[in-house]
């Protein structure tokens, strides 16, 4: 499979990343890759995390394909200089920026700017005090933060910032700090190879913490982080599918992260990693990828496939065919159970949330039962999905069972008296304490689960060479149900990077609703089916 559908697959992410920059350097914000900001002029501050942009134009200047009309264009170094500069014009005192709220001192924007900036610093060898002076008083804000929530990636990512750093400067000046934070990634590694995101484990974010450890490892090799990495590795290579898609609502964070580059990297020694990168290669090629192209998130898988690109390994091994076996992590509450040409992908702490893959194609996803439900002049949405350690489970080797309760999906929405109520604590009490904001925030659209009154069975049985699923939902009343079905890729938590396009989503809605309006109080809808 060729590399170039990396680079090929990132380039064509460049116009757009230069229609969010504004280019003209008599602007007051030359350099912002925040559009909403410069040009729409819809919101009062620039995302910072925007300018994490800078590091896909940094690479594009130098990668060297047929179709990539940005390779070694000049004026691509002034743009990336000017965005790194916009960045230090725009940071707080402390090196700190905000990313969605004003005083909010986020700290993955300010790890994904800060690494993009010394990266793009590096490797166009620009010549700037203020960028330099930017990136030490940034580095100093992220040493010593910490934020709210066990986010693994972020961590990462903030070493990895501050070893770049320490090595562009030739300065020990953070050796104690990136000691302390790289001891605390390795200690929020599960044993089952897993790192924490949140509530569990999400394969897609898992990838981008082997990126950072992988890069981290070839600067500072030791036995320790070799060891959590080849662990992590292990554990990714169960969630490729067999179409060479990744990850979904299935985890944690219901995401369709890939971020290939520490594949490339880790398979200079664990050359079965490669194998990884080369799964997912195929369902880029079949269009399988799933679309990032949003302006907030579009830097992200940019900048990664074009180092997978730079850094692939040529020489590598064939990829062995998958055997039949199962592989059930229960603390992370997942289940990977492969039999004869059938794959399937269980989440055990999200009801039964479930991919299914039939001779390497998709056949079924499946996210639980969803309810509306008239609550006065409210519709709430009641759903099955909501990660929780009280769903009751079953395993057996040809029969697993999942009994729990719905929870309410959070959809809170900010309305123009929340947006002019959060602006007053920000503007107030919030800028000198944004972790109890961000913490408040979380706890309200991501975090816990709140119960609803109804509960659900979910039989997966093994007949007759493929599964049978057998859904079962009680409620005391159906009087107040407006609608009721099960979607192929329904998510009820905000997470910045879920609730993304993949073709495996062009699968109809089950609507269930006149079954459910022709129960009795009391009476059980019962669902059976074998995809």
């Amino acid at each position: 499979m060729s590399k170039d559908l990396f680079a090929q697959e990132a380039i064509a992410q460049i116009p757009k990343l230069l229609t969010l920059q504004d280019r003209n350097p008599h602007s007051p914000n030359y350099g912002c890759f925040d559009r909403n900001y410069w040009q729409y002029k819809i919101i009062d501050f620039p995302s910072g995390m925007a300018q994490e942009f800078v590091w896909p134009l940094a690479l594009a200047y130098d990668t060297e394909i047929p179709s990539n009309p940005f390779y070694q264009k000049p004026i691509l170094r002034d743009w990336v200089e000017a965005g790194i500069i916009f960045a230090a014009k725009r940071s707080h005192a402390d090196g700190s920026c905000d990313d969605y709220f004003p005083y909010e001192r986020a700290g993955g924007a300010a790890a994904f700017s800060l690494l993009a900036c010394i990266e793009s610093y590096t490797q166009l060898q620009l010549n700037h005090q203020r960028a330099i002076d930017f990136f030490i008083q940034r580095a100093d804000w992220l040493a010593h933060h910490q934020e709210s929530g066990r986010l693994t990636n972020h961590q990462a990512l903030i070493v990895l910032c501050l070893e770049l750093l320490s090595r562009l400067l030739k300065t020990d000046r953070w050796q104690e700090q990136k000691e302390q934070r790289l001891e605390q990634v390795l200690s929020w590694q599960n044993p089952e190879g897993w790192f924490q995101e949140y509530e569990g484990c999400d394969c897609g974010y898992h990838t981008l913490t082997i990126s950072c450890l992988a890069r981290i490892y070839e600067l500072t090799p030791s036995s320790q982080l070799q060891e959590a990495i080849a662990k992590a590795v292990t554990l990714a290579s169960h969630f490729i599918h067999p179409d060479g898609s990744y990850g979904g609502e299935y985890t944690s964070r219901n995401t369709y992260n890939f971020f290939p580059h520490g594949f490339e990297l880790v398979g200079k020694w664990i050359p079965e990693a490669l194998s990884i990168n080369d799964q997912f290669l195929k369902g880029l090629a079949n269009g399988l990828a799933p679309c990032y192209a949003d302006d907030h998130i579009i830097g992200h898988h940019t900048w990664n496939y074009l180092l997978a690109w730079r850094d692939f390994v040529r020489d590598r091994p064939p990829t062995a065919p998958r055997p039949s076996d199962r592989l059930w992590l229960p603390a992370a509450g997942l289940l990977i159970d492969r039999r004869q040409d059938t794959e399937l992908y269980l989440a055990l702490n999200k009801g039964g949330v479930f991919k299914l893959f039939r001779e390497g194609k998709l056949i079924a996803s499946d996210t639980q039962f969803s309810l509306q439900i008239q609550d006065g002049k409210k519709i709430k949405n009641a759903v099955a999905h909501l990660v929780s350690s009280d769903y009751h489970i079953q395993v057996d080797e040809h029969k697993i069972k999942i009994n729990g309760a719905f929870g309410w999906a959070k959809q809170k929405q900010m309305t123009p008296l929340n947006l002019m109520i959060l602006r007053i604590i920000m503007l107030t009490l919030g800028r000198f304490f944004p972790n109890l904001i961000r913490k408040t925030l979380q706890k309200i659209l991501i975090t816990g689960k709140t119960p609803a009154p109804f509960t659900f069975s979910r039989t997966l049985e093994w007949q007759n060479q493929g599964w049978k699923i057998t859904d079962e939902l009680y409620g005391k009343s159906w009087e107040n149900v407006v609608s009721a079905g099960i979607g192929c890729d329904q998510t009820s938590i905000y997470v910045v990077m879920s609730r993304t396009f993949q073709m495996g989503q062009l699968q109809p809605w089950l609507n269930l609703t006149d079954r459910i309006k022709s129960l009795k109080p009391g009476q059980v809808l019962k669902l059976e089916r074998t995809p």
